[in-house]
This record gives C-alpha cells, sequence and structure tokens, in this order.
C-alpha cells in the first residue's frame, strides 16, 4: 500500500526517486512548477525534452499522458512530465486529470522509483479549482495499483496544503 504524505513547500527541493513536472504539451518549459523545475534542474533536462520533441512526441506530449526524463541537478533521479488538462465550465475533464497522476504512477513503476512528489496538477495557470483537484488526486493515487511505497504532494502554499489534508484524512 502506498504511504501519502502532505508537505508544504518547494518541490524543486524534495529528495525522492521521481519528481513529478506539471508540464504543458511542448516539455520546452514554461511557467509555475514547469518553470521551477527546468530552472533548478538545469539544461539536461530540457535536453531530454528536446531529444523527446525529435523523435516519439513531434507534436507535443497528449494531455492526461506522462513521461520521463533525467533529473539533472534537482535530488532526484528522474522527472516524470505529466500534461494536465485546462479547467472547463463546459465539459468534465476530470478523468483526464486522473490520468496524470496514474500515468505518472506507471511511469515510476517502470523506472522502479518507489518516492515520487507530485504538485497540485493543473491548479495553477490551468485554473483546476484547489478542492475539486485534491479530491481527483488523492483519490486516484489511493486507488492506483503501483509498487510506489510513498507519494508525497508537494503544496505550493497553506490553501493547497489545507484542501489536500481535507482529502486525505
Amino acid at each position: 500500500m502506498t504511504t501519502i504524505t502532505l508537505v508544504q513547500g518547494d518541490i524543486t527541493r524534495r529528495r525522492v526517486d521521481a519528481i513529478v513536472n506539471a508540464a504543458n504539451s511542448s516539455l520546452l518549459g514554461g511557467s509555475g512548477v514547469d518553470g521551477a523545475i527546468h530552472r533548478r534542474g538545469g539544461p539536461a533536462i530540457l535536453e531530454d525534452c528536446r531529444r523527446l520533441r525529435a523523435s516519439h512526441y513531434g507534436k507535443g506530449l497528449p494531455t492526461g499522458k506522462a513521461v520521463a526524463t533525467t533529473a539533472g541537478e534537482l535530488d532526484a533521479r528522474w522527472v516524470i512530465h505529466t500534461v494536465g488538462p485546462r479547467y472547463s465550465t463546459e465539459e468534465d475533464r476530470s478523468e483526464l486529470l486522473a490520468s496524470c497522476y496514474r500515468e505518472s504512477l506507471r511511469i515510476a513503476d517502470e523506472l522502479g522509483a518507489r518516492t515520487v512528489a507530485f504538485p497540485a496538477v493543473s491548479t495553477g495557470v490551468y485554473g483546476w479549482p484547489m478542492d475539486d483537484a485534491a479530491r481527483i488526486a488523492v483519490r486516484t493515487v489511493r486507488e492506483a495499483r503501483t509498487a510506489v511505497e510513498e507519494v508525497t504532494f508537494v503544496l505550493f502554499d497553506e490553501r493547497a496544503y489545507e484542501a489536500f489534508a481535507a482529502q486525505a484524512r
């Protein structure tokens, strides 16, 4: 059974096997968590992402999918990039958000990662309401069939921490 822990802080400072990046489909860096991971991890992550774009993901990584690269200078072995959906009031995209967590854990299993740190995927510029994102994230990780021993949700601020804590109880 996977242990779920919550911390408030900077995901780029976590010592884990794999850090999950809330990436954009280009895989070439962006704002928020994505930008922070690329900045702190250094150029090796971007080089790996460029190789992925040149080979398997010429049109970018599809929403809900995940792929791994080196972690560069981060205190992790890998970065697992996943593309969260943009929030919509017109269409239920909850399954795509859940897929980000499932696919990231699937990739972690393929890599042999036992400890994984997740951000609150899609809650930044993609606008997903924090309480709903927390519900989907915690439920999906709890229900996942994975060899990952510990998932840490690394939450940027107190509001995010409280939303995830309410779901984890």
